[in-house]
């Protein structure tokens, strides 16, 4: 059987995860398999991401709890790219830049600290569609499409992502027709992202965040805007769809790690 190639992946793990109320760590290490309480146990979200990742050198963008966090990882080899400031996925990318161009593969994964079951097909599935695109964006059909970013298409190409601000003051009408979410996960070409993260940095937006439970101005990069910018320059942004919304939940506060649990434990009994 013909061995898949290496792929090199970055993982974004920098953020404190304010939602998780109760816990201090950092969220990628929460517990799939709970112990007394759901914080306490074993077989981290972080250890669930790297065994679905396939075969390559991989990136873990850290910030919150970055010594507990290079210490506990110690013995995975991974690359550490520290996002000095919490500036946004953009800026998570922009924090990886220099293993991104320092590497012999032409194709990367990005993806969450906080997604455990995006599957390996999936991851492969991401990779492949790379033959005929530029960037690829993994999407998913949710029941409820909440406050996701939503895939703009163009047909069979992905346009823009559009985030929820501005997609929820469309006519119903039009919101029907966005049916496609963003997970936050993608795949690319290490030349286009090296070119187009020289054109990311020049474009920080000022978005409002609650800091010291002060409402503050923050400079941030997202990486969606490399969607808009790649297809305005006619390059093919396309896009894989994950298998169901479980795949790409992210664990992002109490119920939803409670959730997670459940879902690891039902597949694996």
């Amino acid at each position: 059987m013909e061995k898949n190639p290496e792929t090199a992946s970055i993982i974004f793990a920098a953020g404190k995860g304010s939602r998780m109320k109760g816990f201090e760590g950092n969220k990628t290490l929460l517990p799939l398999v709970p112990g007394q309480s759901p914080f306490d146990g074993s077989h981290p979200i972080l250890l669930q991401i790297l065994d679905n990742l396939p075969p390559g050198p991989k990136a873990l963008v850290i910030h919150h709890k970055k010594e507990e966090m290079i210490g506990i990882t110690r013995s995975l080899d991974l690359t550490y790219c520290e996002q000095s400031v919490l500036n946004g996925t953009g800026g998570a990318l922009l924090a990886s830049r220099d293993f991104i161009a320092g590497q012999d593969h032409d194709e990367l994964i990005i993806t969450m600290g906080d997604v455990p079951f995006v599957r390996a097909s999936t991851y492969l599935q991401l990779v492949k569609e790379l033959k005929d695109s530029h960037l690829v964006v993994l999407g998913f059909r949710p029941a409820d499409k909440k406050e996701y970013g939503v895939l703009e298409m163009d047909g069979d190409n992905v346009r823009a992502i559009i985030e929820w601000k501005y997609w929820s003051n469309y006519s119903k009408e039009r919101q029907k027709q966005l049916e496609i979410c963003n997970s936050g996960i993608y795949a690319a070409r290490k030349d286009d992202l090296v070119r187009y993260l020289r054109i990311l940095e020049k474009r920080p937006h000022t978005v409002l965040k609650e800091r010291e439970r002060k409402t503050v101005e923050v400079e941030e990069f997202f990486i969606t805007d490399l969607v808009e910018l790649m297809h305005g320059d006619d390059l093919k942004v396309g896009y894989v769809m994950a298998q169901d919304e479980d795949e790409v939940m992210g664990v992002d506060d109490l119920p939803s790690l409670i959730k997670a649990q459940k879902i690891f434990r039902e597949r694996n009994l």
